[in-house]
């Protein structure tokens, strides 16, 4: 049988758990027409690059799919009717991945950029101390004798006016 890759956007005010059950519903349409899912990933609510029929997020949903065409145009068939999936795409391909797609394999690149972040921070922060008190060294402290003299200075030109 071919092998195919379909992935749907759902509305953002639907929940996960209404996107979890409308996923059931699609692989009950492909099993019931002699196909298997070899894989399913729900991405999560993600953003989207531009606004699509009012929305600026949506619920991402993969599967790959190994099914007959006719099991494949029901389920877009299916899913062009439902009002809760505003984009949908399949595409057949020659064979299925066989690890996570990239975007699951990203997320565990972003638990480890947050830490790396964090790091940094610190990092930023003991510079700014180190010049600070650099700077506080740097600056000529005046002793009780020279502030006095600028105080003398002040009154006298105040005298004069």
């Amino acid at each position: 049988m071919p092998l195919y890759e379909s992935i749907f956007i759902a509305r953002q005010d639907v929940s996960a758990a209404q996107v979890d059950s409308l996923a059931d519903g699609f692989e009950k349409i492909i099993t019931d027409n002699s196909g298997s899912v070899e894989l399913r990933e729900y991405w999560g609510l993600r953003t989207l690059a531009y606004r699509i029929k009012k929305n600026r997020k949506g619920h991402y949903v993969l599967f790959n799919l190994d099914a007959p065409s006719e099991a494949i145009q029901e389920m877009e068939r299916n899913m062009s009717l439902n009002e809760d999936i505003f984009r949908f795409m399949t595409v057949r391909l020659e064979s299925l991945r066989g690890d996570a797609s990239p975007i699951m394999q990203g997320k565990g690149d972003r638990d480890r950029d947050r830490a790396d972040r964090g790091n940094k921070r610190d990092k930023n922060e003991e510079v700014s101390s180190i010049e600070l008190s650099e700077n506080m060294e740097a600056e000529p402290v005046m002793g009780d004798s020279e502030s006095a003299d600028l105080n003398d200075s002040h009154d006298e030109k105040e005298t004069e006016q």
